[in-house]
């Protein structure tokens, strides 16, 4: 079955003024209408840059080196994003707080994309944003319309973000972190919300994140991220049942779902290094426990395991490289 793809990212590469190697190098990935890709990976690892970069937004001092983002079949430059943005491509972030005004209320807020992008009158905008909050289930919708987020609980301003971020349609939906911040029970209901809100609006999600059990509850396909580097992507039950890369056999190896009372957690040793200081070529190479001299030649290429699995390692350069961009 063929693949609506709404982003494709295409070997993009992000440099950092003044500074070498490149914070985000030849990172490929896609993203159709209808479903849910997952960024993953430690804090540090490029994943939110990269969103940024989609987004058009990102930093003064970053810039894109190589590579592009084609949205729709159009090559996404700033301008484009710019005009796209709360349009065609809605974002949710990690602390709604940071992104709800907390002097206006919040019918209004999730009215004013739509009498911006739409060009709807004031009332028809608030009617819609009413319905907008009663699709992302915010009971008694009219009155909280009314109401500044401060009086929304944090799941309440997370849904509220969720209907501003969807007020438009839009085909592509960025969700950095989105249920970090909140309680279990509600990071389940918001996640669910989520998978729901996809369908219905049809519309693919980019959901940037760390926690492996959000990815294994919402994400069909995984792109693993370490240092700047995608360093495996797949289906996700792919990467969950056979994992490739040491980083992403290490990331789920450290996940405590069968330990033992009282047993010793396995860790990953060390840490993500800093940008400025990434190793050349295998950038995990400084963790790896199946670490040799050829990983530091030079960028590695992809490896294709499989049609929907590729792994960035030398361990499997013997399947051929699908794609060397060294």
């Amino acid at each position: 079955m063929s693949r609506d793809v709404v982003v494709s990212v295409e070997g993009l590469t992000l440099e950092l003024q003044g500074l070498q190697p490149a914070l985000v190098e030849d990172v490929s990935f896609d993203v159709a209408s209808g479903e849910t890709v997952a960024l993953i990976g430690e804090s540090g690892c490029g994943k939110t840059v990269t969103a940024q970069a989609v987004l058009g937004l990102l930093p003064p001092q970053v810039r894109a080196a190589s590579g592009r983002i084609v949205f729709q079949g159009t090559p996404l430059t700033r301008e484009l994003a710019a005009r796209l943005r709360g349009r065609e491509i809605g974002a949710v972030f990690q602390n709604p707080m940071t992104s709800l005004d907390p002097t206006m209320k919040v019918g209004d807020q999730i009215a004013e994309s739509r009498r911006v992008h739409l060009n709807e009158s004031r009332r028809v905008a608030r009617r819609h944003a009413v319905e907008l909050l009663e699709l992302v289930g915010v009971t008694e919708p009219q009155k909280r319309a009314r109401q500044f987020p401060h009086q929304f609980s944090g799941g309440m301003q997370q849904r509220a973000m969720i209907a501003a971020a969807i007020a438009c349609e839009p085909k592509l939906l960025i969700a950095d972190e989105p249920t970090t911040a909140l309680d279990v029970t509600v990071q389940a209901e918001i996640l669910i919300l989520l998978d729901r809100l996809k369908i219905e609006v049809g519309m693919g999600m980019l959901l940037v994140t760390h926690d492996l059990g959000v990815v294994a509850a919402a994400a069909a396909r995984v792109a693993v991220m370490y240092a700047g580097h995608v360093v495996e992507q797949g289906r996700t039950e792919e990467i969950f049942e056979n994992p490739a890369h040491p980083y992403t056999q290490g990331l789920l190896a450290s996940v405590p779902a069968d330990a033992e009372p009282r047993s010793r957690l396995r860790v990953i040793g060390g840490r993500v290094p800093s940008a400025g200081d990434f190793p050349v070529g295998c950038r995990f190479q400084t963790r790896c426990p199946h670490a040799e001299a050829a990983c530091a030649r030079g960028l590695v290429p992809v490896q294709a395991l499989e049609t929907t699995h590729e792994v960035r390692c030398i361990l499997h350069e013997k399947s051929g490289a699908v794609n060397t961009h060294a």
